[in-house]
């Protein structure tokens, strides 16, 4: 069933037809703290509810009816730049290394162009970075660089014309030019259909971490990846910053076991001293015990996936415990996490006479009966759909 994703409200949503489909930080005991003790596993201690831009302000879904999902062109430094106009912390993007060791920032395991009425794939770490950089929209005015296409999963091909186009970029160039407010959850990226050896990851890794090292000055930063691998070396090659395990939670089976559940997650994360895991918001729905076993451990959670464009299942999740959310639709889901978090505040303040009756403060969504029984069944209907 293809739908718009949209932020919705359960209050907004007559019936289930009309419902769109479609870290966290741990470091110890200051909000950010730069460092992390390789003696022992770092206690999480989250002092709110986190909200992390998905691409910067959201993946393109060129296939999508809704504009939102086309309106500026994913991991470009202007996306970067318009989430960081709203109230988020970090925002995601994927970083891949060049043949010629330059990290680069994209998504896709490969660039597709069309040449002479054929779609032609090239793998980005395959390319060197002057090649990488001719592909779509040039910084310099005049010239023209090759139209990006993109595939996908059913198949299909797209141009990737957006509302607001934009140059791809560097991993240096985001240091360089984005507000330096908002921190980055750097995903290193690795195919899931190759077989990595470590010398390999290393030369990646390291060439990654030359780039945060000379260029940081103070951002906030974290790392996290679905490559078991590259999460276990990137905490081995350093102490300064948190590394997150990503996983889907067993929804999709994996020939390595470490990616298929919540509970092997929390194994690799404990064996390697990593400080949290980003999964798979469905996951943690279907297996909501998980969350538990994951705070006795110490460790941090964050979720991602298009359920969390909705309001109420962020929410849902806040008062689970999870510890932040990534999404595509930044600014509605800023927006009703700020109201949420000022409530939150407005109600302890008037616990202690603070201000009572001086400030009006936007009550946190309150939920009827009937309204909380349709949003329990609302959430698995959902994840079936999206």
């Amino acid at each position: 069933m293809a739908m718009a994703l949209k932020a919705v409200h359960v209050c907004d949503v007559p019936n289930l037809d009309q419902v769109p489909e479609n870290a966290a930080l741990a470091l110890c005991s200051t909000r950010f703290r730069a460092g992390v003790n390789d003696d022992k596993i770092c206690e999480c201690n989250i002092p709110k509810f986190l909200v992390v831009g998905h691409r910067g302000n959201g993946m393109n879904m060129l296939q999508s009816p809704d504009p939102r999902m086309k309106s500026i062109k994913e991991n470009s430094i202007l996306s970067f730049n318009e989430a960081a106009k709203f109230s988020i912390d970090f925002i995601e993007f994927d970083v891949q290394v060049t043949k010629d060791d330059y990290p680069v920032i994209y998504h896709d395991n490969f660039v597709l162009h069309e040449e002479k009425g054929v779609i032609v794939e090239n793998r980005v770490t395959e390319l060197a970075l002057a090649e990488f950089l001719s592909y779509g929209p040039q910084k310099h005015p005049g010239s023209e660089g090759k139209p990006l296409y993109r595939k996908t999963k059913d198949g299909r091909f797209f141009e990737w014309k957006v509302e607001k186009d934009a140059p791809l970029c560097t991993l240096e160039e985001a240091f360089h030019n984005v507000d330096q407010s908002v921190g980055f959850n750097v995903e290193l990226k690795f195919d899931d259909f190759i077989v990595y050896k470590e010398e390999e990851l290393s030369r990646i890794l390291k060439a990654i971490l030359k780039v945060v090292f000379e260029n940081a000055k103070g951002r906030q930063i974290l790392f996290s990846s679905f490559q078991p691998d590259a999460a276990r070396l990137i905490r081995k090659l350093q102490s300064t910053y948190p590394v997150y395990f990503l996983t889907n939670g067993g929804s999709e089976i994996y020939t390595d076991i470490r990616r298929n559940s919540l509970d092997e997650a929390i194994k690799l994360s404990l064996e390697n001293g990593l400080q949290g895991i980003v999964s798979e918001v469905k996951a943690v729905f279907r297996n909501p015990g998980a969350v538990g076993r994951i705070k006795e451990s110490k460790l941090s959670l964050m979720t991602y996936g298009q359920l969390n464009n909705v309001p109420e299942v962020a929410y849902m999740q806040h008062l689970m415990g999870v510890e932040g959310v990534i999404v595509d639709l930044v600014k509605e889901i800023s927006e009703s996490v700020s109201d949420l978090t000022h409530a939150k505040e407005g109600e302890e303040k008037s616990m202690y006479g603070e201000e009572d009756g001086k400030k009006e403060v936007k009550a946190k969504p309150q939920f009827s009966k009937d309204e909380l029984s349709f949003l329990l069944k609302l959430i698995p209907e959902l994840m079936i759909q999206a």
